[in-house]
């Protein structure tokens, strides 16, 4: 009852977040009398996704989450003993109520942290019936969040430091937990702007016309002033500066936009492409931003969701330093310009090119749907039983797994930049900083050496025996991680098309064992 109550337990996934065949091995184990074996298995990925050369890892916090309120409840237990053969012996069911995770230890890269092919996301040890129904959830938890993180780094790779990001797809998502998942994890990656005060193209065509309302001065002091009869006023003028009647402009667009800028006076903003962007959106827009302007407060942006996006965001800037001009309002010139509209890579790249005078851009559909590749491929191996390493053979070596429990570092040059990441057996001793390495790349027939002037432990201890290490990072900190990381990695490692591919070697040692077990030796 009290986990009911712990609101990180009541956040977590259920254990029955799974497939039915786990829970078939699980009964399988316990028959053959191993259930309690020690056991530990890597979870992974075989190829960077999208075609890149780097990931970013994701999912530890709702990793750890699950695994400490990891308890099968009677219902859970009940539905089980439903689908499994019916003479299952009822010595099972009673195993599988007393089943926790406090015997599990999770060593994991930290969250926000570079990931490559074949280096270990996460390491989990324990009694081998419970870390065998880990593996579903498990890569649930981490290949969608690591995904999302990864796309959303890419997105923000391609549109700079300058253009702001915003997530926006929540809509376009597979489903809740697929939504929120996206909007944490992209903002991990790099889309973590929010702007308040977006109208939904239903809000302009609900007003025919304006009543009046009296807004008051920003600075608090004066009366009241009718912002409908304000703005009629400026749209005059407007009008009269852009060439339009002042007819033309949509009454009704303009009573939206009073009405919407008396409720967000200070994050007031236009939709423009409602009726139309040039004869309507605009000029009503100019004369509801100028006269909130003249009470003290500043409209926020504009946004466009139709057409050329580039061309209409270099025109309409031209319009408001033309009118802040003409105006004398200077701030007029730095109104923010949002745009959206199903943007993919190709669009962001070209709205982020130099000179555009995009300031933000939406992303929904292809943040949260990762449209380009919707899956990262995880898979989770068991390693070594019993402190014995195992091996997964097959025709198809990309399938091979590498035996044993595991030590990975990233090798650094001088500048701090990424040089190689190299596996090693937990057993040998760590490498050091200016000492010459001798290691195996993959598909090598001879080793190289190499001299790192940095050598960094990448798996960190986060469960022992199922209690929490030490406090995980926030999201805001794991994304600065994040964004630290990209920044070291070369720019071949980070170009998005056709990248050099980033080398995860083996120590002489993992090679070797590889090598006698290939060949049909014990280790």
């Amino acid at each position: 009852m009290a986990a009911e109550q712990d609101p990180e337990a009541r956040a977590a996934a259920r254990p029955l977040l799974t497939d039915l065949y786990q829970a078939t091995m699980a009964l399988g184990y316990w028959r053959a009398g191993r259930a309690r074996d020690a056991a530990e298995f890597e979870l992974f990925f075989r190829r960077c996704p999208f075609g890149g050369a780097f990931a970013l890892a994701a999912g530890l916090r709702d990793c750890v989450r699950f695994l400490r309120a990891f308890r099968l409840r009677d219902a859970d237990v009940q539905f089980l003993a439903s689908v499994l053969p019916p003479d299952t012996d009822p010595a099972f069911f009673e195993h599988l109520r007393a089943l926790d995770c406090s015997e599990v230890t999770v060593r994991a890269l930290p969250e926000g942290s570079l990931a490559f092919p074949g280096v270990p996301l996460l390491q989990v040890s324990g009694p081998l019936l419970v870390v065998q129904l880990l593996e579903t959830p498990l890569l649930c938890l981490v290949s969608y969040a690591s995904l999302v993180a990864t796309n959303a780094a890419r997105l923000r790779l391609i549109a700079g430091p300058e253009k702001r990001l915003l997530e926006m797809g929540l809509r376009r998502a597979q489903g809740p937990d697929g939504g929120l998942t996206a909007s944490t994890y992209s903002y991990l990656g790099g889309c973590p702007w929010l702007l308040p005060g977006l109208i939904l193209h239903s809000w302009p065509p609900f007003f025919t016309d304006s009543v009046p309302q009296m807004l008051a001065p920003a600075a608090g002091e004066g009366p009241g002033v009718d912002l409908a009869a304000k703005a009629q006023v400026w749209l005059e003028q407007v009008c009269a500066h852009l060439g339009l009647g002042v007819q033309e402009p949509h009454p009704g667009e303009r009573a939206a936009f009073v009405a919407y800028a008396l409720a967000f006076p200070r994050a007031f903003q236009g939709l423009l492409d409602t009726y139309s962007v040039w004869r309507s959106g605009l000029p009503n827009f100019l004369a509801v931003a100028l006269a909130l302007g003249e009470l003290g407060y500043r409209a926020v942006g504009v946004r466009l969701d139709s057409g050329d996006l580039l061309q209409q965001a270099q025109e309409i800037r031209k319009v408001f330093r033309a009118a802040a001009a003409q105006f004398q309002v200077p701030w007029l010139e730095s109104v923010l310009i949002v745009v959206s509209n199903n943007i993919d890579e190709e669009a962001l790249a070209r709205l982020a090119q130099e000179g555009s005078e995009v300031n933000v851009i939406g992303i929904g559909t292809s943040v949260v749907t990762c449209p380009q590749q919707p899956s990262l491929g995880g898979v989770y191996k068991l390693v070594a039983v019993g402190g014995q390493p195992r091996m997964k053979l097959t025709e198809d070596p990309e399938k091979q797994t590498l035996p044993g429990s595991k030590a990975a570092f990233r090798l650094l040059g001088s500048d701090g930049s990424p040089l190689m990441d190299m596996l090693q057996l937990a057993e040998e001793p760590v490498p050091q900083a200016g000492q010459e390495l001798r290691v195996w790349p993959p598909g090598a027939q001879e080793p190289c050496t190499v001299r790192p002037a940095q050598v960094e432990p990448l798996l960190r201890l986060c469960l022992q025996q199922g209690q929490l290490c030490e406090p995980l990072p926030s999201l805001a900190e794991s994304r600065a991680l994040a964004q630290l990381s990209l920044s070291r990695l070369s720019p071949e490692h980070r170009r998005l098309r056709s990248p050099a591919q980033y080398q995860v070697v083996l120590s002489e040692r993992l090679q070797a064992l590889v090598n006698s077990l290939c060949a049909g030796q014990s280790p």
